[in-house]
């Protein structure tokens, strides 16, 4: 098969679809990869890298697209790349199409075999290849949230472990799947007061059998939500419905019911957004303010650690 690797091209997306290391797996099993120039400099792989291991480079994406069978990336692919896309051609990537109804159009009228990372299945029903990055975000959603809290940030200038004899910044974290996990890890990590909303007893039963006292867990009722999200420095929204938009949790007029500073991080914004003020923002240009409220809502937020990605 005829593999081919674009550059991702859309709001500074730091990283390749394909490692020269797994470029050369697919070599080895009698592939041909094809790797646009300067793929890999987001994480720091040279062309030489990929031709080591016996890909081939090419000048631009039109080769790419126009020479293979399938192409790989990390993002869905913007309208330019979706026009070269060509019918029963396969596309691997991330898709995303619950909040993106223009590429849903252009890919069906492609004819395009598309594959979507974040809803392939393991038979545990689990979600391999989104587990990674969820897991990337979801600690990610702390630190970018504690930065936001600064007060040269627009936020409120909490600390969010706190020091001696001042108390640490409090987090609410929605969902306790994989992205409110490891969320929640990180602010408990800091020290932070920290709890965690589910609607499922089993994941909060064992996410209170990890954490103990390290980080609080309730019911995700609107009472509790609406009493959480005011009390909070920082509220991370890290709702996942496989392959549907993300329901609309935070409402505007719960920002009013917040403390002017606080920061939400919408790590669903890729699915639409969990916070009803959520829009998609650049890893350039992170954050805006409604309300008094600062938003982070950065769309593929690993990408800004590509290398860990």
């Amino acid at each position: 098969m005829r593999i081919g690797v674009p550059r991702e091209i859309k709001n500074h997306e730091y990283r390749v679809g394909l490692t020269p290391e797994s470029a050369g797996e697919l070599v080895s099993r009698g592939n041909r990869v094809l790797v646009e120039t300067g793929a890999g400099l987001g994480i720091g792989a040279m062309d030489a890298d990929y031709t080591d291991r016996g890909a081939t480079i090419v000048s631009d994406a039109a080769t790419v697209f126009g020479d293979s069978e399938m192409v790989v990336k990390v993002k869905e692919p913007q309208p330019a790349e979706r026009a070269m896309l060509k019918a029963d051609q396969i596309l691997f990537t991330y898709l995303h199409l619950a909040a993106d109804e223009p590429q849903t159009r252009d890919l069906l009228d492609s004819g395009v075999i598309g594959i979507a990372y974040e809803t392939v299945t393991d038979r545990r029903q689990g979600l391999p290849l989104l587990k990674p990055m969820s897991q990337v975000a979801g600690r990610m959603s702390i630190q970018a949230g504690a930065t936001a809290l600064e007060r040269a940030h627009g936020g409120r200038g909490v600390l969010l472990g706190g020091v001696p004899g001042v108390a640490p910044g409090k987090v609410t974290v929605i969902g306790g799947g994989v992205v409110g996990f490891n969320a929640a890890q990180m602010a408990a990590g800091l020290g932070a007061d920290v709890t965690i909303l589910d609607r499922d007893p089993e994941v909060l039963e064992r996410l209170g059998t990890y954490f103990e006292a390290r980080a609080k867990t309730r019911f995700s009722n609107q009472a509790n939500l609406a009493e959480c999200v005011a009390e909070a420095d920082l509220v991370v929204g890290a709702v996942l419905i496989p392959g549907a938009a993300a329901p609309k949790l935070v409402t505007r007029d719960m920002l009013s019911t917040m403390k002017p500073g606080a920061v939400l991080a919408d790590v669903a914004i890729d699915q639409g957004g969990c916070f009803e003020t959520s829009k998609a923002t650049t890893h350039d240009d992170p954050t805006y303010v409604v309300d008094n409220i600062v938003h982070y809502c950065v769309a593929n937020m690993p990408g800004a650690v590509s290398r860990t990605s």
